[in-house]
């Protein structure tokens, strides 16, 4: 059957359409800075804010009107994998992602909900035989289940690590299966409430080992799939240990894990870590581990993860000059952790909010192209550390200076001049292209 009846497959329009039904950046063909604007892209919808989500928050219930909920248990679980495809067929995305617990349930033992799993994992394997959507990546829901409430990898209780690291083992058989390119791990609960009851070494230690346990299987079945991490500082567990960018590759850099994971990083997260996006992007980018984005944005009046659709064009156009200079992000992709509001209760919203989320990042992307091509950032960076390009300077970069050299220059060198650092004039550049682009 048919859940969205009334919505045509979406299609390019140009940016004088006012049809809700149609792209107005996102043109999958379009070629910008070599490659499509798919190829760049790779847009993936996320199961559990689209087909799982019902509206529900703290001081209410369900408010999303879904053709799919009238069924209950596995029957509801083979209703969503038909509006999954469907939707995104119809989007004209090439990727889906999930958690193993969105797309099946939970059942009384292990062994249950496995057989759950497996199922609905046929029946996708099935539908991609003869759709072009594929798996962008999937991970183990390790947060929502009682037996997480001290957490998951860093849990105190020995039975409860063993039943995450089963579920890490059934997690990679099923991204093996569907083909999956990209394995996510995201500790919601891994992290503590308080320090008096902690032994954070043992915890950690115990979160690596489960990491190279992991990587150890994963070899083992050929699921060559690339890891990432998703950081994240705050809610549900007060002090998460990957809490951003710069703790999570310190992290990886102290347990030797560093060449096997990228980084999964979420635009919401960032500004709960007091972090722009950008910021966060730049971090992974310059240390080699920029391999995925959750496409979001928070509000800022909130303090909370609100997972709104993307439409800032400024954070958008600064995410996506961070891809380019990274030459991309491989096998990663752009997808979108993100929820309509409760008011938009209409299974067409889902429609609407992808459609201002996809030319969000299409028109960053055009825009940021264009301010690479034309080297604004880049030229102006080159001008401001010129000074390290010859001199003194450069006998710091290539490591000749010692503290006694850089005496007796300083010495004989005054008066200091500085220039300005023309961030005004930047940020008019950004804005100037932005609207003409």
């Amino acid at each position: 059957m048919s859940y969205f009846k009334n919505v045509q497959p979406i299609q390019f329009e140009g940016k004088d359409s006012t049809n809700p039904l149609a792209f107005k950046h996102y043109n999958p063909r379009e070629v910008v800075a070599g490659k499509t604007m798919e190829e760049h892209l790779r847009f993936a919808v996320a199961y559990w804010h689209t087909f799982t989500a019902n509206g529900t928050d703290p001081f209410g219930a369900g408010t999303f009107v879904r053709d799919w909920d009238r069924y209950q248990g596995m029957d509801l679980a083979k209703a969503r994998v038909e509006a999954n495809f469907e939707f995104v067929e119809k989007l004209g995305v090439p990727y889906f992602c999930f958690h193993d617990r969105d797309i099946a349930p939970e059942g009384d033992t292990l062994q249950e909900t496995n057989a759950n799993l497996d199922a609905i994992v046929g029946m996708m394997k099935d539908y991609m035989k003869t759709s072009k959507v594929k798996l962008l990546w999937n991970t183990a829901n390790m947060f929502t289940n009682p037996r997480f409430v001290h957490g998951a990898g860093t849990a105190c209780n020995a039975d409860v690590y063993a039943y995450a690291a089963a579920q890490v083992k059934k997690g990679l058989e099923v991204g093996k299966e569907l083909g999956a390119e990209n394995y996510v791990f995201w500790g919601g609960r891994e992290g503590y409430e308080t320090l008096l009851n902690t032994d954070m070494k043992l915890e950690l230690d115990n979160l690596a080992h489960l990491y190279r346990m992991a990587i150890d299987y994963a070899q083992e079945i050929g699921f060559d799939a690339q890891f990432l991490i998703e950081p994240k500082p705050k809610e549900p567990t007060k002090h998460q240990y990957d809490t951003d960018a710069a703790t999570t590759i310190a992290f990886l850099q102290t347990y030797g894990l560093k060449d096997h994971f990228k980084l999964n990083l979420e635009a919401n997260h960032a500004t709960l870590a007091g972090h722009t996006f950008e910021h966060e992007l730049r971090v992974a980018r310059i240390n080699g581990v920029l391999g995925s984005l959750d496409a979001n944005q928070g509000d800022l009046l909130l303090g909370w993860d609100t997972d709104e659709f993307p439409t800032d064009l400024y954070s958008a156009t600064l995410t996506m000059y961070e891809v380019l200079q990274n030459g991309g992000l491989g096998r990663g992709g752009v997808n979108f952790d993100a929820k309509v509001r409760r008011g938009s209760f209409e299974a067409e919203d889902l429609f609407h909010a992808h459609i201002a989320g996809m030319d969000t990042f299409a028109k960053g992307l055009k825009t940021a192209a264009k301010l690479i091509e034309d080297r604004v950032f880049e030229d102006a960076i080159d001008s401001r550390y010129a000074s390290f390009t010859e001199g003194i300077g450069l006998e710091v970069v290539s490591g000749k200076a010692t503290l006694r050299s850089l005496e007796a220059y300083a010495l004989h060198n005054h008066p200091i001049r500085n220039v300005s650092g023309r961030q005004e004039v930047l940020r008019a550049t950004l804005n100037r292209y932005l609207l003409s682009e």
